[in-house]
């Protein structure tokens, strides 16, 4: 049996990746404050371990967690988050909207239109002049 890798410095690259540097620290700083010590496993055990796995492309995996996060609802502020690192990592705008449209029949019609309004508002920030 292959064991799982768990690589912390990976982890918290991926997550600026992601996220960019600023918001990781800023983000992480006040879950820490607190949650101490929360932030940091979230990091190593997802961003460390879990998105490091073989298999899916960082795509892949950023699609999929739009689709999970817009599936399981109420988790409006992660869904914002992950719109935001799809574009960062060249997911287009229409891509995500796709994905999306696509949940309805599979999710319900609530959860995708509720999908679609946190995508929506994203794009929206995106397209407003720093």
């Amino acid at each position: 049996m292959e064991k799982a890798a768990i690589d912390r410095e990976a982890g918290y690259r991926l997550m600026g990746q992601l996220a960019g540097p600023e918001t990781v620290e800023r983000t992480l700083a006040a879950l820490d404050a607190l949650a101490p010590g929360f932030p940091d496993w979230i990091v190593t055990s997802l961003f460390g371990g879990t998105y490091q796995r073989d298999g899916l492309e960082l795509r892949d995996r950023q699609i999929a967690t739009l689709a999970a996060l817009t599936a399981l609802g109420g988790v409006e502020l992660q869904l914002e988050d992950h719109v935001r690192n799809s574009l960062r990592i060249g997911v287009e705008a229409r891509e995500i909207v796709e994905v999306m449209v696509h949940l309805a029949p599979y999710v319900g019609v609530p959860k995708a239109l509720a999908g679609l309004r946190v995508a929506a508002a994203v794009l929206r920030e995106q397209q407003e002049p720093a």
